[in-house]
């Protein structure tokens, strides 16, 4: 008898390294935004596009999973719809959580001081602790049902969504978008996402991306 060939299944450890880029940002809102200087532009300005980078990938990263996995789960796993179903209701109700971190944002940005600041540190924790009940669960329910019933080349199919959806709607953040996730990644899964970018991307991200990305993030964190 031949020998039965696993196929390869898909690393969802690479999922859980998004959601630490969600994670960390939000827990580190209040600490940022108090800390900054309503007179320092510069630094305003770092917050308010690291900010908007977050949100932005946040709504990407949930809209690819309502178009990509829950369809694929639900047809596949109909004995586990409920936990499917639940994971995907969840996302609405972090969309108002979402909704108002922006609207404050904006606020903010345009007049940085101590009590805007206050609300959108307070939007921004908000959203990140009702989000961390989520993304506890997807760890937990979701991802063991992609392990099983999804292929390799299906998992790719939601970074792929993100970073042509992320480029088509602001394309001037991907590089920092990009570096938030090659920060929480092993160097395999670095490799992995090089092999996987279209080579114009590669060789900005190589060239203007990845430098732009360490000098912006240690004047962020300094």
């Amino acid at each position: 008898m031949a020998d039965v060939v696993a196929l390869p299944r898909p690393d969802t450890d690479e999922m859980v390294r998004v959601h630490c880029v969600f994670r960390d940002g939000f827990a580190l809102a209040p600490q940022l935004i108090g800390a900054a200087a309503a007179d320092d532009a510069d630094q305003v300005s770092r917050i308010a596009t690291y900010y908007e980078a977050l949100l932005l990938f946040l709504h990407v990263h949930h809209e690819g999973e309502d178009e990509i996995l829950w369809p694929r789960l639900l047809e596949r796993c109909p004995r586990d719809s409920a936990v499917i179903n639940l994971a995907s209701d969840q996302h609405h109700g972090v969309l108002t959580d979402l909704s108002n971190a922006e609207a404050r944002l904006t606020a903010w940005r345009e007049q940085p001081d101590t009590g805007r600041g206050a609300e959108l540190a307070a939007a921004l924790a908000t959203l990140g602790a009702n989000l961390v009940v989520h993304l506890d669960n997807e760890e937990k329910t979701i991802l063991p049902l992609v392990e099983e019933h999804l292929t390799v080349d299906e998992w790719h199919e939601l970074p792929a969504h993100g970073m042509q959806t992320g480029a088509q709607r602001a394309p001037h953040l991907m590089w920092l978008v990009i570096g938030l996730i090659r920060e929480q990644m092993t160097d395999g899964q670095r490799a992995g996402m090089d092999a996987g970018m279209p080579p114009p991307v590669r060789d900005f991200w190589v060239s203007q991306g990845e430098p732009m990305f360490r000098d912006f993030i240690a004047k962020l964190r300094a």
